[in-house]
């Protein structure tokens, strides 16, 4: 008896000892990859970067502004940056090599606001929009927004801007509209990820932006439509190309996304404001995780196209249950096609 409690004794010992260097090899082949960037995809970021992890690499992001991501990708501190606007061809010059945009998703912009007693879907046109940021319009009962709402009673509280302080794609995108929509806008601020604000107070990322518009009751400004949600802020229905009145959702992001696979096809770097279509609504983009086509680190590169082949396919699984609109399948053509041209050492990447 005693040499077959002995035996049971050496075999248990034995399998422990087998499942702990199986542990050991599988966490030694663990890649550990770093991003940074937007504000704008993060909450589906997130939960993408749990569940990959699970696969057994991990990937840590700094949600720091689209403009800090180009900047540490640009300096070569992180394995991938992430974008609300795409480079423009400056930027992509001063690379330390070709730069390659995955789009991975869609998503809209909200215009949130605290105007006490206004609830939900307060109608707004780009041009008052752009009127109130340039500081033009200074009170909530000003007739160019009692006009658009004659059942709504609107207060004599004057408009304090909200805006971001940060270098921002979710900014790019909302200025991109605002100069699309007014030539004044256009001329006298223009687009980008850090322009020079007319008026307001500046926030440090959505969080800054939605915590001044929480606090001071006339307050306006912009975040993407899934922390709007998730935060319970109010937000306005925007008057689109067509004429119609549309909330930021799934359904009308979608519809503003359908319409720029042609010009995707041509030049991946699109923007989507103001799109065609009677359910678009008017401040929708892409957003993009940006990887230098070229990787100095064979298993880190490997482990990143990997992620991002994940991302376009079974990630979007995830997406619209965060309220972001899912790759058109022409986009994730696209993509494949593109990460099948990440290379390190001469030689591709993808194994697919």
């Amino acid at each position: 008896m005693s040499h077959v409690k002995f035996g049971f004794t050496n075999l248990s010992r034995l399998l422990a000892g087998v499942f702990l260097l199986l542990a050991t090899v599988t966490a030694s082949h663990a890649v550990d990859l770093t991003g940074a960037g937007a504000t704008f995809p993060y909450p589906l970021y997130s939960k993408w970067f749990d569940v990959y992890g699970e696969k057994g690499d991990r990937i840590n992001y700094q949600s720091i502004g689209s403009g800090g991501g180009i900047k540490q990708l640009q300096a070569g501190t992180v394995d991938f940056g992430a974008s609300d606007a795409p480079l423009s061809d400056e930027e992509m010059k001063a690379m330390p090599g070709p730069v390659a945009h995955i789009p991975t998703a869609a998503g809209s912009v909200a215009i949130i606001y605290n105007v006490p007693g206004v609830k939900n879907g307060l109608h707004l046109t780009g041009s008052v929009l752009a009127g109130i940021f340039l500081g033009e319009i200074t009170k909530w009962n000003d007739k160019r927004i009692t006009a658009l709402n004659p059942k709504v009673k609107l207060p004599a509280t004057p408009i304090i801007v909200a805006r971001r302080s940060d270098g921002s794609g979710t900014t790019y995108i909302f200025t991109d509209y605002l100069a699309t929509v007014s030539k004044t806008w256009e001329n006298k601020v223009g687009r980008g990820k850090s322009v020079n604000w007319p008026v307001g107070l500046g926030g440090k990322g959505s969080e800054g932006v939605s915590g001044v518009v929480k606090q001071m009751p006339g307050a306006i400004g912009y975040v993407e439509l899934a922390y709007a949600l998730h935060n319970d802020m109010t937000y306005a229905s925007l008057k689109n190309k067509h004429g119609a009145y549309v909330a930021p959702s799934l359904a009308s992001t979608t519809a503003a996304a359908a319409g720029a696979i042609a010009a995707m096809k041509k030049d991946i770097r699109v923007s989507i404001v103001n799109a065609d279509g009677k359910d678009s609504y008017p401040i929708a983009g892409f957003t993009y995780i940006l990887l230098l086509k070229k990787q100095a680190d064979r298993i880190k590169g490997e482990s990143l196209v990997n992620f991002l082949w994940w991302a376009i396919h079974d990630g979007q699984a995830y997406a619209e249950k965060l309220v972001y609109a899912p790759l058109p399948k022409e986009v994730v053509q696209l993509n494949e096609t593109a990460l099948k041209t990440i290379t390190s050492g001469g030689k591709a990447l993808l194994k697919k």
